[in-house]
């Protein structure tokens, strides 16, 4: 039986910070650009101007959840 409150969501608990780093570490910048296809993973990435952007721009922000998420179920992060 599942502990009283506990989350089914993946994400719970987790910061976009280090979902990015995560996602950064695992992939690279360079090939997680071709997997998201936003401009803060192609030219000049780093984490901070990134989380810049993803916190302004909701549909970037999902974009990079739902690929977190993706990768977690296909075992695909380090």
């Amino acid at each position: 039986m599942a502990a009283q409150g506990a989350s089914k969501d993946p994400l719970h608990g987790l910061t976009l910070e280090r979902i990015v780093t995560h996602l950064a570490e695992s992939y690279g910048w360079e090939e997680l650009g071709t997997h998201i296809r936003i401009r803060c993973f192609t030219d000049n990435p780093s984490v901070q101007s990134s989380l810049k952007f993803l916190r302004k721009t909701p549909w970037a922000r999902t974009k990079v959840e739902d690929f977190y998420k993706y990768s977690l179920r296909k075992n695909k992060l380090k």
